[in-house]
């Protein structure tokens, strides 16, 4: 597939890039797509919740009511679950939610992300550049040259870029990432995919071999 290139300003520069077939025009897989996402966004869990038993909160030590003549059941503990104050039975406690996938299984689920993107027309190349300084204003007018000024979008560059991370940051609807750590939820949660001419061949290289 061949895409043109385009400047900052959104003009044809006259250059065109030839995306890797074996990348960007394979037959999408719904399903590796399904458990890598799964898994992008289960792993995004702390999984730090937790409750105290009643072994672990406070008390404990004298017999709360007296045996007989209250009325009420015989609690011998106010460390109790059925006690204000008391340890709750069966609470959250900590665990991992990590789900793993095959690197294979993931590497095609990225393929299969990028592919719907360049079937669905949803991909811009856009010629290397650099900004001169820290400036909001600077990607925003940029966005707008490209008419994504208001369309969710993820850029990726070939490395990272402190001046262009920090101008981005604060732009509604925008992202910007390293090519190599974009993932199936990261490529399929835009609208338009930007990627700079530089950084088609870091997102290959990083793809290939599956």
């Amino acid at each position: 597939m061949e895409l043109k290139i385009v400047n900052k300003d959104g003009a044809d520069t006259g250059k065109t890039v030839e995306l890797n077939k074996d990348i960007f025009e394979i037959e999408p897989n719904d399903h590796a797509i399904y458990m890598d996402v799964r898994s992008v966004m289960a792993n995004l869990h702390q999984g730090t919740h937790k409750t105290k038993t009643r072994s672990e909160v406070r008390g404990g030590g004298a017999k709360p009511f007296r045996q007989k003549g209250t009325g009420n059941a015989r609690r011998g503990s106010n460390r109790s679950p059925v006690m204000v104050g008391g340890g709750r039975t069966h609470g959250p406690q900590p665990h991992d939610y990590v789900v793993k996938i095959n690197k294979k299984v993931k590497k095609l689920a990225r393929k299969s992300a990028l592919s719907y993107k360049a079937k669905d027309q949803q991909i811009v190349i856009l010629e290397d550049f650099k900004l001169d300084e820290i400036k909001t204003k600077n990607v925003a007018s940029l966005l707008k040259n490209l008419g994504l000024d208001n369309v969710k979008t993820l850029m990726l560059t070939s490395a990272k870029d402190d001046v262009f991370l920090k101008s981005g940051r604060n732009i509604e609807k925008f992202n910007i990432l390293e090519a190599y750590k974009a993932s199936t939820y990261n490529i399929l949660n835009c609208k338009t995919l930007v990627i700079q001419e530089s950084a088609v061949k870091v997102l290959e290289e990083s793809i290939a071999g599956a």
